[in-house]
């Protein structure tokens, strides 16, 4: 019984995810005045180029993380040098915001299927399909959002925006990152790529290796 339940659960995850690849139900970020100290602080969190975490070289329970992600992601990256250089900094920017790194991998799976110079019909850009308007708001006008570590920052530091406005409440916090907050089809298939692609046994990571 168990089994069936699992494959009925993916068989629903891959139409789900069909759906979404032909824009079934694409959406967007959609532009919202910010109070000055909002801005402040977003732009700040774009701005900081400090660089990455290197304490994968560290610890063995990162490295381990690591080897599995990479593992699953190798069918859609095969360059095994780039997949590490993205999943590293998937979890740096993630763990920076706050967020899960292996959610934000199932919404960039929904976002983007990985492909980095991914551009939707509204203009969304790259693996988190940032919206150009972010570049101006808390950004440069200039911010080029297909570049890998931007992108994310951009993408991370927004969805954790939308959280705290939300007060901690992911599922409408997905609503507003995808622009179609109220309704329950994107925030359900982030969580079903996430649940069913990169679950990951939590990790005790500490805050300052």
């Amino acid at each position: 019984m168990q089994a069936m339940r699992s494959v009925i659960a993916s068989s629903l995850l891959a139409l789900s995810l069909a759906g979404w690849a032909t824009g079934a139900l694409a959406g967007n970020q959609q532009y919202e005045p910010l109070a000055a100290s909002v801005q402040a602080a977003l732009h700040a969190a774009v701005s900081d180029q400090a660089p990455l975490d290197p304490s994968f070289q560290r610890s063995p329970e990162r490295a381990r993380w690591l080897a599995e992600m990479s593992q699953r992601l190798a069918r859609r990256i095969p360059d095994e040098t780039y997949r590490s250089e993205l999943l590293r900094t998937v979890h740096y920017e993630a763990t920076r915001a706050g967020l899960d790194p292996q959610m934000v991998l199932g919404l960039i799976q929904v976002e983007s299927g990985f492909k980095k110079y991914a551009l939707s019909s509204a203009g969304a850009r790259g693996y988190m399909q940032v919206m150009p308007f972010w570049g101006r708001l808390i950004g440069a006008p200039d911010s080029n959002l297909f570049h890998m570590r931007t992108n994310l920052r951009f993408g991370c530091t927004i969805l954790r925006h939308y959280v705290d406005i939300e007060k901690g409440d992911l599922f409408r916090a997905l609503g507003r990152y995808n622009g179609s907050l109220g309704r329950a089809e994107y925030p359900n298939i982030v969580r079903s790529a996430w649940e069913h692609n990169w679950a990951y046994p939590p990790m005790r990571l500490a805050q300052n290796p």
